[in-house]
């Protein structure tokens, strides 16, 4: 193990605790339960009382540059905003890529817990606002660090590079493309596998959740501009009601899902926005629709939105616009593709995981929703194989008492959202560590 030079009283206060041997699962979860206690729980502590806003956290890339640079990674800081890129070269073999978001949202905690957060952050638009980590992204910037520490203590173990990313910005689905477009695999090296875990509130403590397929739903903005020929409200037949017409457009967007998608494909089209109009009495010339589109995959976004301009524009075809009064359709470009994990490497992961920890961590949970992340900007185009998996972060009493009346599992987002923080680190350190040292063995 080589140890920085500047860093000896602190690198053999590590290998004290961490043990620098070969790692088995029952001294891994021993390494990374005795770092809980000794750092990574205080740690914690800080990351969930000091959340700060997407593309803001200053502080929290400031600290997690510092507690990688500790134990031996190369940081760079500033990638792409405030992300940061640490790099621990061990010798030939693969280059493996884990990321942690860091970002928290503009929530006012009321989850009751000690720690709860009182800050607040000046926002994007020059308001106070208060600041949570109600998404559990202090859980995967602390395991990141827990993972850095037992890597950096082992190195005798595993061979290869590691990157470790913190990423900014994942609320507002904008870190991961600005850090693509900051040039990340042309500074650094494109990974040859990548991996990201987000804790969960719906999953239990101790349990793995790591599908083959889709984990996180691809999302797009979607507008539609619906134009009109404005009347008195007496003398409808005077013009074009784009009230009408909107309102034909969004029943006939029910069809797209349940008639072009195949009844296997999940999709989703909703109309969250409906604005026109100013007076009872007056026919307006423009409504807009705002709409939030989900999908699993390339194939599915392509009917979905196919279906939205097709059945837009006709739909103003058959209300007897002429062609320059055609509803427009507005795709934005904060859109993020499907999370996609390869097939292969997740089902390594999981025999790897299996074999280590058993067949019972893992979780098989029936999504119920299509919550969408931008990971996929990391590893869509170019292809690089990934697995995105979740950390139960509920433990299963919290469960047992909702389901005999009980006060419900808060969800993520939620102002009383909260998980169990020692469970969840632990799981994941281990999770990400047995993963890593499986992809980067040690090169005879």
């Amino acid at each position: 193990m080589q140890i920085p030079s500047a860093r000896p009283l602190l690198v053999a206060m590590l290998v004290s605790i961490l043990a620098v041997k070969p790692v088995i699962a029952d001294e891994l979860s021993e390494m990374a339960s005795k770092d809980y206690d000794q750092h990574l729980g205080a740690l914690f502590d800080y990351f969930h009382r000091n959340p700060e806003l997407s593309s803001l956290e200053t502080k929290t890339a400031a600290r997690l540059a510092e507690e990688l640079r500790l134990v031996g990674f190369e940081v760079t800081e500033a990638v792409g905003g405030t992300g940061i890129v640490a790099m621990l070269r061990n010798g030939p073999g693969s280059l493996v890529m884990m990321r942690a978001d860091m970002d928290g949202l503009p929530v006012q905690e009321k989850s009751g817990l000690l720690n709860a957060s009182v800050v607040t952050q000046v926002d994007w638009d020059g308001n106070e606002v208060p600041v949570m980590h109600a998404c559990g992204h202090d859980v995967h910037i602390t395991s990141l660090v827990g993972t850095a520490r037992i890597m950096a203590a082992t190195r005798d173990s595993w061979s290869g590079t590691l990157m470790l990313i913190g990423q900014p910005a994942e609320e507002r689905v904008s870190g991961a493309k600005r850090m693509m477009a900051d040039g990340i695999w042309q500074r650094f090296g494109q990974p040859d596998y990548a991996l990201a875990f987000h804790v969960s509130s719906g999953v239990p403590t101790g349990k793995l959740v790591a599908v083959v397929g889709s984990p996180m739903s691809g999302a797009d903005t979607v507008d539609i501009i619906v134009h009109g020929i404005g009347a008195h409200g007496a003398s409808p037949h005077r013009g074009v009601d784009p009230v009408v017409l909107g309102s034909q457009i969004v029943l006939a967007l029910q069809t797209v899902v349940s008639r072009e998608l195949a009844p296997r494909e999940a999709g989703v089209i909703t109309v969250g926005s409906f604005h026109a109009g100013t007076k009872h009495n007056i026919i307006s010339d423009k409504a807009h629709l705002q709409l939030t589109v989900r999908n699993d995959n390339l194939e599915s976004r392509q009917v979905l939105l196919d279906g939205i301009r097709r059945i837009a524009v006709n739909m103003g075809r058959v209300a007897g616009l002429p062609d320059d009064l055609l509803p427009e359709v507005i795709v934005s470009d904060e859109g993020v593709p499907p999370a996609v994990n390869d097939t292969q490497l997740t089902l390594r992961l999981r025999s790897v995981w299996s074999e280590a920890l058993g067949e019972d961590v893992f979780y098989e949970s029936k999504r119920k929703g299509m919550g969408a992340e931008d990971f996929p900007f990391f590893t869509t185009e170019p292809y690089i194989p990934s697995t995105y998996f979740a950390v139960g972060g509920t433990p299963q009493a919290d469960f047992d008492a909702e389901e005999a009346g009980g006060p419900p599992v808060p969800s993520h987002h939620s102002p009383l959202f909260k998980i169990e923080p020692e469970a969840s680190v632990v799981l994941g350190v281990e999770a990400t560590v047995l993963a890593l040292k499986d992809l980067l063995q040690v090169v005879r």
